[in-house]
């Protein structure tokens, strides 16, 4: 029994070995393939900057990958690369573009370095800045502990309702983005409504014992409204088309599906806070169709 026992688990790790080496590749014929759309080519060199790998596995890759046949690739030999022609389309997976341009925002702002994006390296390219909204990570970590936990939290916390900061009792049960700035959406102690606390005004995070609130009963949470935008109808045909395509909008408009507890946030990033004739078509792009259905909802209150 204990040979058997033993080939067992040697078969197990071998297995698991195998599994690893798979996913290697994938990332690495993921690579070639994101390089040669994006950027219309990809050496040996290219793999060994991002992988780490020998020139001769390298090898091994992209002609694993040619083996698949992908339409319009060839190599050139006084550049010594291989290129992708105008008929290239990729074989593994359906380019993403959103991811493409993720990664190089989360490179502006300091969170990925560009060696480690998937291609390797970045175009040139710049953004808006922003004020940077810094979070305490042991604040963070106390909202994460309490969430998981289901306890509560006693806080000091500066409102702008309140000219200096006040200690309050919160039960977090989620964390949310406005755009700007991540709050924590907890049930408050002090008026006794789910509310929700930017983590950035958030300080000196005490357990205060097992939650009473459970997150189900966060109505504003846990319900969705739909936006239903379309092009400023004041727009020209041509401008209406651009700004349909830029905003996928199709026959006329297009849905966007809010968290309630968002809504606020949402209408006030996308311009729809206020009515379609308060700032000119060239400024505000979109409008919202069923506004009169959505302002049965702003009784809600923004950030606490």
């Amino acid at each position: 029994m204990a040979p058997k026992t033993r080939r067992t688990a040697e078969s197990r790790a071998n297995a698991a070995a195998d599994g690893d080496l798979r996913w290697s590749v994938e990332r690495r014929l993921a690579f070639i393939e994101e390089r040669l759309f994006w950027l219309g080519e990809v050496n040996r060199t290219d793999l060994v900057n991002r992988f780490g790998v020998s020139m001769s596995q390298a090898s091994v890759d992209i002609a694993r990958y040619l083996a698949l046949e992908p339409p319009a690739v060839g190599y050139d030999k006084s550049a010594k690369r291989y290129v992708a022609g105008e008929r290239f389309k990729p074989v593994l997976a359906k380019p993403n573009a959103s991811r493409f341009l993720g990664e190089l925002r989360l490179v502006d702002v300091g969170i990925l370095a560009v060696e480690e994006t998937m291609l390797g390296a970045a175009t040139p390219f710049d953004a808006t800045p922003l004020p940077e909204r810094p979070v305490d990570p042991f604040v963070l970590r106390g909202v994460l502990r309490a969430i998981r936990a289901g306890h509560a939290l006693e806080i000091a916390y500066q409102s702008m309702s309140r000219p200096e900061p006040g200690r309050r009792t919160i039960e977090p049960h989620a964390l949310a983005y406005d755009g700007f700035r991540w709050h924590t959406r907890a049930f408050d102690h002090q008026t006794r409504e789910f509310r929700d606390f930017v983590l950035g005004r958030l300080t000196k995070p005490k357990p205060a014992g097992v939650a009473g609130s459970n997150p189900t009963d966060d109505t504003d949470w846990q319900s969705f409204v739909d936006l239903i935008i379309a092009p400023h109808p004041k727009l020209t045909p041509a401008q209406t088309r651009a700004i349909a395509s830029d905003y996928g909008i199709q026959d006329g408009s297009t849905t966007i599906r809010v968290r309630r507890a968002l809504l606020f946030y949402a209408l006030k990033r996308l311009g729809l806070d206020v009515s379609a004739d308060v700032r000119p078509p060239t400024e505000q792009h979109i409008v919202l169709i069923n506004r009169d259905q959505i302002h049965a909802h702003l009784t809600l209150r923004g950030e606490t």
